[in-house]
């Protein structure tokens, strides 16, 4: 079961039967869930909040008007 979604492929797992928790590593295999992959993690997600919300500003802010005018 996915307890959380950290980035597009990183995610957190969490055993329904056990609780035991594991993640996705840098080759996308399953890994225990450690102290230093949590950090990790974490810091992963704020870099990918940080991007997806700088793109949608972006998208925001593009011009609606044609940036050029051709004579007639």
């Amino acid at each position: 079961m996915i307890s959380k979604y950290v980035t597009f492929h990183v995610k957190e797992y969490k055993c329904k039967h056990c609780k035991e928790q594991v993640t996705t590593n840098g080759n996308g295999n399953l890994i225990q869930l450690t102290s230093k992959y949590r950090e990790i993690n974490a810091e992963l997600e704020k870099i990918h909040t940080k991007r997806i919300r700088k793109k949608a500003n972006l998208a925001i802010d593009l011009p609606q008007k044609p940036i050029y005018q051709f004579a007639d």
